[in-house]
C-alpha cells in the first residue's frame, strides 16, 4: 500500500502537480477564500488579474476576472443590480436567490473547489466569491478577441458561403450546429493539458456515428497527459494519429463550416479545438485528401472534372519528375516517335543535381512568401523568375526541359487540395528521384511499388488508408472516381459504419 502511494506522489511530481493541490474545498473564513483565490491566480503579480473588493447587501463580495476576457457592460448590469440588494432580500437562502433572482443572467453556474474556480477564471468567466456562501458563483460572461469569419485562404470557392472557422471554439460550435439543426447531434466538452487546459469539443452525429469510433476517440483524447497544446490541433495530431515518422496525413483539416456539416452527415467525427481556426475531421482516407468544395458547387459533369483534374494533377505532382528523369537516363526506353522528351542539352550540372537543387529552390521560395508581407510579393517574384527562370537556363544552371517539367510537377502540388499532403507528395517525389537516379529502372520500379505498397499498410483509424480502392470495393470507388450528382448520392462511406448507411 505504501509503495502504491509512492509511486502515485512520484507520478504527480513527474507531471508537474502537488498532491496537496489537487482540490481545494472553500474555507469557512470569507477572508481566506479571498486570499487563497488572490494567491493562486497572482493577483499582485500580474496586473490584467483584476480582483474588486465589494461590499453588497451587508455582506462581502469580491470578483476574480481576467482584464480583457470579460464584456464589461453585462458586468456592470448585474453589478448594478447586486447594489440595490438589501440584506433582507438574500435570506434564508443567499445561494439560491442569487442563482433565481438576482443575477438574472444565462450562464450561471457555482463551484465548491477552489483551485477549479481559479482554473475557470483563467478560461475567461469571473468567480464571485460571496460572504457567508460556501460555493464560488462562476459567471460566464467572457468575450476573446478574434476576427470575422471570412473564407479560408486554402479553401475558396467560386460560388458558396464565405464564411469560415475561427480561433474560438464557441464560434466554431455555433457555425457547425447552423448549419445542423439535427437533434442528435453531440458537442462533447474536453480540457487537455496539465497547465493550458485547452478546451477541446468532440463533435458527431449520434444517430449516425459509429459509437466504438466515438469511445475510442473519447478514450484517446482522455489519456493525453502534456503541459500544453502550444500548436492546437497539431498537437493532439501527434498524440491520436501515431507514427509520427508518417508524411502522409491521416487526418483532414477544414476551415469550412459547410464541408464540416457534409462531413458530419456521413459519419465522420470531428475535433474542434479552441485557438485553432482548423476542424479535423476523423478518420479521413487519401481519397478525402483529394477532394474540394468546388467540385460540388457545380454541376456534376463539370464536378467530375474538376475532381479527374485534381487526380492528374495530384499523380502529375509525384511522377513527371522521377520519369523524365528515368527516360533521360535510358532513352532507349522512349520510342522515336517520343524522343524530343528527351534533354536536348547536358546543362553544366548533372540532371540529378538540377532537379534537387529546382526542388529546394521552390521549397525556399514557398517559405519565402509566407514570411513576406503582400507589398513585397512582386519583388519575391521577380526573385523567383531569377532563380527558376530564363536567366537560369541562360546562364546553364538548368536546362529549359528541367523548367518545364518542375513547373508542371509544382502545378500539380499546389492543385492538390490538402497542404498536408502537397507536401508528402514533394517528399516522395524527391526519394523517387535520388533511387532512379541511383538504380536506374529498377529503382524507379522499386520506388513506385514501395510506395504503393507503404500506403496500402497505412491506416487511419483502423480503416485502410487507400479504401475503397484496397480492399477493393466497387461502388465506394466509384462514389470516389466520380462526382454523383446529389440525389443520387445516398449512401454514407461503408467503412465509417454508419447506423443508417442508405438514408
Amino acid at each position: 500500500m505504501i509503495s502504491f502511494i509512492w509511486q502515485k506522489l512520484i507520478l504527480i511530481k513527474k507531471r508537474g502537480g502537488n498532491p496537496m493541490e489537487d482540490k481545494q474545498p472553500l474555507f469557512q473564513s470569507y477572508e481566506k477564500n479571498v486570499a487563497y483565490l488572490r494567491d493562486r491566480l497572482g493577483v499582485e503579480e500580474s496586473f490584467d488579474m483584476i480582483h474588486l473588493d465589494l461590499v453588497y447587501a451587508g455582506r462581502g463580495m469580491s470578483l476574480f476576472l481576467v482584464d480583457g476576457f470579460v464584456k464589461d457592460d453585462i458586468l456592470h448590469y448585474l453589478m448594478k443590480l447586486l447594489s440595490k440588494l438589501d440584506p433582507d432580500q438574500l435570506d434564508p437562502d443567499p445561494l439560491k436567490k442569487l442563482l433565481q433572482t438576482h443575477l438574472p443572467y444565462v450562464e450561471l453556474d457555482q463551484e465548491k473547489d477552489l483551485n477549479k474556480a481559479a482554473d475557470t477564471v483563467l478560461a475567461g468567466p469571473t468567480a464571485l466569491v460571496v460572504e457567508g456562501i460556501d460555493e464560488v458563483i462562476l459567471i460566464d460572461a467572457r468575450t476573446y478577441p478574434v476576427r470575422g469569419p471570412q473564407e479560408p485562404d486554402l479553401e475558396r470557392v467560386v460560388r458558396g458561403s464565405r464564411d469560415g472557422f475561427v480561433e474560438t471554439i464557441i464560434f466554431n460550435t455555433a457555425l457547425t450546429r447552423r448549419r445542423i439543426r439535427d437533434r442528435s447531434l453531440r458537442m462533447e466538452y474536453i480540457q487537455i493539458g496539465r497547465r493550458s487546459q485547452t478546451d477541446v469539443c468532440l463533435c458527431y452525429l449520434k444517430d449516425i456515428a459509429d459509437q466504438d469510433r466515438v469511445e475510442h476517440l473519447q478514450r484517446v483524447l482522455k489519456e493525453i497527459d502534456t503541459d500544453a497544446l502550444p500548436m492546437a490541433e497539431k498537437t493532439i495530431e501527434e498524440f491520436i494519429s501515431g507514427r509520427h515518422w508518417n508524411p502522409y496525413p491521416v487526418i483532414r483539416y477544414t476551415e469550412r463550416p459547410d464541408t464540416a456539416a457534409a462531413h458530419l452527415y456521413e459519419g465522420h467525427i470531428l475535433i474542434i479545438i479552441d485557438g485553432s481556426p482548423s476542424v479535423m475531421i476523423t478518420p479521413a482516407t487519401l481519397w478525402h485528401h483529394l477532394q474540394h468544395a468546388e467540385e460540388y458547387r457545380q454541376k456534376p459533369l463539370v464536378g467530375a472534372y474538376l475532381r479527374w483534374i485534381r487526380f492528374i494533377a495530384f499523380f502529375a505532382s509525384i511522377f513527371v519528375l522521377p520519369l523524365y528523369f528515368l527516360l533521360s537516363m535510358q532513352p532507349e526506353l522512349l520510342p522515336e516517335n517520343l524522343s524530343f522528351l528527351g534533354p536536348s542539352e547536358a546543362g553544366v550540372i548533372p540532371l540529378l543535381g538540377q532537379f534537387l537543387i529546382a526542388e529546394i529552390g521552390i521549397d525556399m521560395l514557398r517559405m519565402a512568401a509566407i514570411h513576406t508581407p503582400s507589398s513585397l510579393a512582386t519583388a519575391l517574384g521577380l526573385v523567383a523568375a531569377i532563380l527558376i527562370g530564363q536567366v537560369a537556363v541562360e546562364v546553364g544552371l538548368f536546362s529549359s526541359e528541367v523548367v518545364l517539367y518542375l513547373a508542371l510537377a509544382a502545378i500539380g502540388t499546389f492543385a492538390t487540395p490538402s497542404y498536408e499532403l502537397a507536401l508528402a507528395d514533394r517528399i516522395t517525389r524527391i526519394v523517387l528521384l535520388v533511387v532512379t537516379g541511383l538504380f536506374g529502372l529498377k529503382g524507379y520500379v522499386i520506388g513506385v511499388t514501395f510506395w504503393l505498397i507503404y500506403l496500402a499498410s497505412m491506416q487511419t483509424f483502423k480503416t485502410p488508408y487507400l479504401w475503397p480502392f484496397l480492399p477493393f470495393s466497387w461502388k465506394p470507388l466509384r462514389d470516389v472516381l466520380v462526382r454523383s450528382p446529389i440525389p443520387l448520392k445516398n449512401r454514407r462511406p461503408a467503412f465509417l459504419h454508419p447506423k443508417d448507411p442508405d438514408r
